[in-house]
């Protein structure tokens, strides 16, 4: 594994590597509040096949924040992808995404299709804000609370990242040492509830669900299934994007949003079986 920057639009963008030059490459996009270590498990297991290119979003990690919040829409955020696999030198790859990354993920495909080979997201890119009960003033209240809290230990903040997934084990602990931020001998959670909030109206905003008809390329959706409340309207949003988009979707038993930290195996599976 290695890490470095690249720099672009006055960015310093921290992008987390493995493999070889030589291999396919995988492209990979955290999710709100994570950062590119999120896909840490999957890319050890693979590394030994493909090229894993997981970055930093803006605003997460050691990624600074966009100065503009409008950069945060979804067309914008197309561009910017688009941008940075350029500067990569990637003519094409695959694009494996985790929840807001896999609706950034959709947009990109939708405007580049010749740059994707195939796209799995991971419980992302279907859970429409319209159809969700909460107006985008309280949405962004909450997780500007939410990304905003304070700990006074680093044992109480890695209990909140542990009681986050089912499976915990040795190699999270990178990246839950890559999720705080250290300051006046107190831990932060590395995101801002700023950053947040321009995502969450980002994507109240820009719905994927408008632009699922202009998707051409392959697409796998591996939706979580805990916890079993959400699991009528995880079915409906799901069923509408696999009419809509013509993709595929296989329900994870026993998952949670954190379906790749869950249950990293079953992601591992399902790119050997469709990523020779």
């Amino acid at each position: 594994m290695k890490r470095y920057f690249i720099q672009h639009r006055n960015l310093d963008i921290h992008i987390t590597e493995w493999g070889a030059s030589s291999d396919p490459v995988i492209f990979c996009l955290h999710g709100l509040g994570s950062t590119s270590l999120s896909f840490i498990e999957v890319a050890e297991e693979l590394k030994e096949h493909y090229r894993i290119i997981s970055i930093d979003a803006p605003g997460h990690g050691k990624t600074p924040p966009f100065e503009n919040e409008k950069d945060y829409e979804m067309d914008k955020m197309a561009d910017w992808i688009n941008e940075v696999t350029v500067l990569l030198e990637l003519d094409s790859f695959y694009f494996l995404s985790h929840s807001w990354g896999s609706f950034v993920a959709l947009y990109y495909a939708a405007k580049y299709p010749k740059r994707v080979r195939d796209s799995i997201l991971i419980d992302g890119g279907y859970q429409g804000k319209r159809h969700l009960n909460q107006s985008v003033e309280e949405e962004v209240y909450f997780y500007n609370k939410d990304f905003e809290q304070v700990w006074e230990s680093w044992e109480d903040f890695l209990a909140l990242v542990k009681s986050e997934t089912l499976n915990w084990n040795p190699i999270k602990m990178e990246a839950a040492k890559d999720l705080c931020l250290y300051k006046d001998n107190r831990y932060y959670w590395h995101a801002r509830g700023s950053t947040a909030g321009h995502i969450i109206r980002a994507m109240h905003k820009d719905e994927a669900e408008d632009i699922y008809h202009k998707l051409d390329c392959s697409i796998l959706l591996l939706k979580a299934t805990l916890p079993h409340c959400m699991e009528e309207s995880r079915n409906k949003t799901a069923a509408l994007f696999k009419e809509q988009t013509r993709g595929e979707v296989k329900s994870i038993p026993e998952t949670t949003h954190l379906l790749h930290w869950d249950r990293p195996e079953i992601v591992v599976r399902e790119i050997r079986n469709r990523w020779i």
